[in-house]
């Protein structure tokens, strides 16, 4: 009897070769069938290639079928290349869907190209899409910078602390580049302060607050901002100190400051000249003896004249020490 011979290794080789590619090909269709299926029967044309792809490259499958799947539920045509290619720049791919979805609701304007454009650029699209449909209201000055008013003070001197109140919307078309929400808070406040400073009195700002709406308004506060400034409205607006009279008192303050120093500056010189004057005085005195004694030696002066002399020093020092008040023990 022939004694049975074993497999060819070959044999064995390509077999396992091939159990595990089906392992593996077997493995995958486990891993993609929930979301092919899922994407099948929404009519979102995802291929089973499509997501082996998108698993290969690290793409987040899940999150690019759910977004074109609720892109085509809402009436959107949107590619798959399209929407795997702004998740590959690092973009936020449901929050740009679910923007042109809104935007579309809407009737606004907002394409594709766009959308990714200021989702890359770093503003949330969403938000902004959100804040074009409803209006937002932003308070002027910004509580969260710890201060609640804007003080301003009219040509009288009053000084005006008002609260303004700007309602806005998203310009979508200058949303990318344009400025923010402090920029507006910025040249709001600017508005305010010109207007209240060019007012005549306080009491007219008083009587007419919409007169610095109107006014502010009128500048074109949101060229070259991400909003349009649909209104500027005044919460409040309160009276402060008397800034002017402030100035006024201050500039008194240092009128006298300024005039007890020139006081202080003519005293220091007339002591300074008193001094001088002294100081000579007793020059002309130290020589008094020197000229008696040389009026000795030339004869102009006799022995009896300078005894006259002494008697009357010595009369005028007795009449100063009478004359001086007697010091109390």
């Amino acid at each position: 009897m022939q004694q049975p011979q074993g497999m060819d290794p070959v044999l064995v080789g390509i077999l396992i070769v091939v159990g595990l590619a089906a392992l593996v090909f077997v493995l995958i269709l486990l891993k993609f069938a929930r979301l092919w299926l899922q994407a099948y029967f929404s009519r979102a044309d995802i291929k089973l290639s499509e997501l082996i792809g998108m698993w290969l490259r690290k793409v987040d499958a899940r999150a690019i079928v759910l977004s074109k799947i609720t892109a085509i539920q809402a009436g959107l045509e949107l590619t798959t290349k399209d929407l795997e290619s702004h998740y590959l720049a690092g973009g936020r791919v449901p929050n740009v869907v679910r923007a042109l979805i809104a935007a579309n609701r809407a009737n606004i304007d907002l394409t594709l190209k766009t959308a990714t454009a200021i989702d890359l650029a770093g503003r949330d699209i969403l938000d902004a899409i959100q804040t074009s449909v409803n209006p937002k209201v932003i308070d002027c000055p910004d509580p969260k910078k710890g201060k609640e008013t804007i003080d301003a003070v009219a040509q009288d001197g009053i000084q005006l602390r008002a609260k303004a109140r700007v309602t806005v919307r998203t310009n979508i078309q200058r949303l990318v580049g344009g400025a923010t929400e402090e920029t507006i808070i910025a040249r709001v406040g600017e508005g305010i302060v010109t207007t209240i400073g060019s007012s005549i009195t306080y009491k007219s700002v008083l009587e007419n607050p919409d007169r610095i709406s109107k006014a502010v308004l009128g500048k074109g506060l949101d060229a070259g901002t991400a909003f349009e400034i649909l209104s500027i409205d005044i919460a409040d607006v309160d009276v402060g100190e008397n800034v002017g009279a402030q100035l006024q008192a201050a500039q008194a303050e240092a009128d006298m400051r300024r005039a007890k120093a020139e006081a202080e500056k003519r005293r220091a010189m007339a002591v300074a000249r008193e001094q001088e004057m002294r100081a000579l005085v007793v020059e002309n005195e130290s020589k008094v003896p020197l000229a008696i004694a040389e009026a000795f030696q030339k004869g102009n002066l006799g022995i009896m004249d300078y005894y006259r002399l002494k008697n009357i020093g010595a009369d005028t020092q007795m009449r100063e020490s009478i004359a001086k008040p007697k010091k109390s023990e």
